[in-house]
C-alpha cells in the first residue's frame, strides 16, 4: 500500500486531533485517510508500495491516478482541483461533504442497498445505502442534497429527521428525534440526538441529548453533557478567529466553527461554547459561564487534571462501551502530560 507520511507541520496545524492520533487516522466523509487508502488500494495496481504521499492529501476513486503522477511535487498536488487536503483542522467539517460524496461512491459502488423499511418516508431513495444489520424505523430521510449511508448494525429510532449528506458508522446510534442536517458524519459506535450540522464525530463518542453541535469536529472517547450547545456564528456575523498551535495564535478561519473537541474530553450538562472553541485532549469541561475559546489539555474546571485520575476516568468511560483503555493510549497521554 502507498506510503503514508506524517509532516510535523500538519501535526501542530491539526492540533487536538493529531495530539492522540496520526494524520492518516482523521475521519472524513465516512473512513479514516489510512482507510481511504487501504480501500483505495484494494482495486489498483500493486506497485505503488513505495510511493510516498503526505497523510493530509485525501485519495478518492477519480483522483487516486492524479496523486500518485505527483509524488515528489506537492505543489501539484495542492493545486489539483480534483484533489482536497486538510490543512487546518476546521476543514474537516468544511470538505465534509465533499468527503462523504466520494466515500459513498467507493463504498457502495456495485453493491445493493439493504432495503429500507416502508415505516420511513424516503426522497431519492437511490442515494439511501443501508448496510446488513442496521435499523431504521419511523423516520425521514432526504437523500436529494446528498447521499445517506447507513453503516452495520447502527440504529436509526424512531422520528428522525435526516438531510444528506450523512453517513451513520458501524455500530453508531441516533436517538429519538434527532435532527441531523448534512455535510454529518457520526463515526463508529457514537451516540448522537439533538440537533446537528455539518459536524463530525470520530468514534465512541456521545453527544446524547438535546442541545445543538455545528460546525465542529469531536474526536474519539468525548461526551457532551444534556443541553450542550456550540455556537457557529458571531453575533457579528464576522469571520470566526480559531487557534492555530503551530503559530501558537489565533488565525482567522471563515464564517462558521464551532468547537473543537479533542480526544477524550468531557463537557457537563448545559455547557455552552463560545464561536471557535478549541478543547484539547483530556478535559473536564465544567463550571459557571462559558469555557474559555481555548481550553489546555488536561484541563479539570479551572485547574489541571491528576493524571492517574484522568486515566482512571477515561477507563471509566471506556468500560461503558465495553473495553479499558490501552497501555498505547496510557503512553501517548502521558508523553503528551509531560509536555
Amino acid at each position: 500500500m502507498t506510503g503514508i507520511t506524517d509532516d510535523h507541520l500538519f501535526k501542530e496545524q491539526l492540533y487536538p486531533f493529531t495530539a492522540t492520533r496520526a494524520v492518516a487516522d482523521i475521519r472524513i466523509g465516512i473512513l479514516t485517510i489510512r482507510e481511504k487508502w487501504a480501500f483505495i488500494a484494494q482495486g489498483i495496481d500493486a506497485g505503488i508500495d513505495n510511493t510516498k504521499v503526505p497523510a493530509n492529501i485525501i485519495p478518492t476513486k477519480n483522483n487516486i491516478h492524479t496523486i500518485l503522477n505527483a509524488v515528489g511535487n506537492y505543489n501539484s498536488w495542492t493545486n489539483a482541483e480534483n484533489i482536497k487536503s486538510i490543512q487546518r483542522p476546521w476543514d474537516i467539517f468544511l470538505l465534509n461533504g465533499w468527503a462523504l460524496q466520494k466515500d459513498f461512491e467507493l463504498i457502495t459502488s456495485g453493491r445493493k442497498s439493504a432495503p429500507l423499511s416502508p415505516t420511513n418516508k424516503a426522497i431519492a431513495a437511490e442515494n439511501i445505502f443501508i448496510e446488513e444489520g442496521a435499523t431504521v424505523e419511523h423516520s425521514i430521510i432526504n437523500a436529494s442534497a446528498g447521499p445517506v449511508y447507513i453503516g452495520k448494525n447502527a440504529q436509526v429510532m424512531e422520528g428522525c429527521l435526516i438531510r444528506g449528506p450523512f453517513a451513520l458508522c458501524e455500530g453508531a446510534m441516533l436517538k429519538m428525534g434527532c435532527k441531523i442536517y448534512g455535510a454529518t458524519t457520526i463515526g463508529p459506535h457514537c451516540v448522537a440526538g439533538g440537533e446537528i450540522k455539518n459536524s463530525v464525530m470520530f468514534a465512541n463518542s456521545n453527544k446524547a441529548h438535546d442541545g445543538y453541535l455545528g460546525d465542529s469536529v469531536i474526536g474519539e472517547w468525548c461526551n457532551l453533557g444534556g443541553g450542550t450547545t456550540t455556537s457557529n456564528i458571531k453575533n457579528t456575523a464576522g469571520n470566526v478567529n480559531v487557534w492555530n498551535n503551530k503559530i501558537r495564535g489565533y488565525e482567522e478561519m471563515g464564517l462558521k466553527c464551532g468547537l473543537l473537541m479533542g480526544d477524550y474530553s468531557r463537557a457537563a450538562i448545559n455547557t455552552s461554547f463560545n464561536t471557535g472553541t478549541v478543547v484539547g485532549v483530556c478535559c473536564n469541561i465544567f463550571g459557571e459561564g462559558f469555557p474559555p475559546k481555548l481550553v489546555a489539555d488536561f484541563t479539570w474546571g479551572k485547574e489541571r487534571y491528576f493524571f492517574d485520575k484522568a486515566l482512571q476516568d477515561i477507563d471509566n468511560w471506556k468500560k461503558l462501551k465495553g473495553t479499558t483503555i490501552s497501555l498505547h493510549e496510557k503512553e501517548i497521554l502521558k508523553q503528551l502530560y509531560n509536555q
